[in-house]
């Protein structure tokens, strides 16, 4: 049993669709308390401030804490979560036709371990359909996703190649945790 330091219902789904047990306890760090636009450092630093904080509160004598979290980039640009539908369609056009990386960081730690991974998937998306982006918004579905993009949902017809783990695009890459977990 692992205690998933993240109020992400995907991030609960892949470790529910892999078999591991756990419970679910998020936090409240602050994100927007980050400055750097570079996307890797910025998403390290974002799970590094959730660990610290659940580390502090929960510690790891009981069970193993797993922390995540996930920026997308297109264009050079860092994506995070939508602010409302005006930013969404922002990113969702700049996705649009274009190569996008989503860039997820977790760090795992039990008693006798610590691990800490960066991993990248990028996507090569074709022109997204203007009505599905609208659909899409009006759905609600790409809100609380960085990028405003579901790879398993609104994308995947979108996609044309793909370079990485789709568990990394969903914010959590299970194939690298798996084998600390053994």
């Amino acid at each position: 049993m692992i205690r998933l330091g993240s109020n992400s219902q995907t991030r609960a789904l892949i470790l529910r669709n892999n078999n591991i047990d756990f419970i679910q306890n998020g936090g409240d760090f602050d994100e927007d308390s980050i400055k750097t636009k570079d996307p890797k450092s910025f998403v390290y630093q974002a799970t590094l401030g959730k660990y610290n904080e659940l580390l502090k509160k929960y510690g790891v004598e009981d069970m193993p804490l797993l922390v995540a979290d996930s920026v997308v980039t297109a264009n050079n640009q860092l994506l995070r979560k939508a602010k409302d539908e005006e930013d969404a369609r922002r990113m969702l056009k700049l996705q649009s036709g274009n190569k996008t990386s989503v860039i997820t960081c977790m760090i795992y730690k039990s008693k006798e371990k610590e691990v800490i991974d960066i991993s990248i998937t990028t996507y090569r998306f074709a022109k997204f359909d203007e009505e599905d982006i609208e659909k899409y918004i009006k759905s609600k579905e790409c809100f609380g996703k960085a990028g405003a993009i579901m790879v398993e949902g609104f994308c995947k017809p979108y996609i044309l190649d793909v370079k990485g783990f789709e568990s990394t695009a969903m914010g959590l890459c299970v194939e690298k945790l798996i084998h600390h977990l053994i």
